[in-house]
């Protein structure tokens, strides 16, 4: 999940005598976390589409300040955003500064209902037959983050949409 706030509200209603539409301020909020889900979604690795499909975003207040997340509920999301295993913490290039992932640095071991074969013979994951079903072994993967990409490589146009918006509910006040 990534998030961002607006905060001083409150300063600038009494520094214009006036009431600024808190609604209004959500709706630039929504609309600046609607461009970093796009950016995301446009970012995210696609086998089956579910993950891009799963990057939501959300917009509350809480006193006078707006917050907006963008994030995804999928459990791969987590994987692809900071990598696994030895391979994740060898490569997570890009991953925000504020996230401190633990790798587990043993192989695991996975049994054949919990992945699609396709993707095990792809990635060329050892095997083991067993009377249980094949088990894959993982060693890991590499980072390839979507979520803080999408903001921080948009930091300047999100700021710019904020902006414009409240600009524009200023002049017609």
């Amino acid at each position: 999940m990534i998030a961002f706030q607006i905060s001083g509200v409150e300063q600038i209603c009494r520094q214009l005598d006036t009431a600024v539409d808190m609604r209004l301020t959500e709706r630039a909020v929504k609309e600046a976390c609607s461009y970093v889900q796009s950016a995301a979604k446009l970012k995210a690795h696609v086998n089956s589409g579910e993950l891009r499909e799963k990057i939501l975003t959300d917009v509350h207040t809480k006193g006078h300040e707006v917050h907006g997340e963008v994030y995804t509920n999928v459990p791969q999301g987590i994987y692809q955003e900071f990598g696994t295993g030895p391979k994740g913490e060898a490569n997570h290039a890009n991953i925000s500064p504020n996230a401190a992932p633990v790798y587990v640095q043993e192989p695991w071991w996975v049994h054949e209902s919990q992945v699609n074969r396709a993707d095990a013979e792809r990635y060329h994951w050892f095997s083991m037959e067993t009377e249980d079903g094949i088990f894959y072994q993982i060693n890991g993967q590499a980072a390839d983050p979507f979520l803080y990409p999408a903001l921080k490589n948009n930091e300047k146009e999100v700021i710019e949409i904020i902006s414009k918006r409240i600009k524009e509910e200023l002049r017609r006040l």
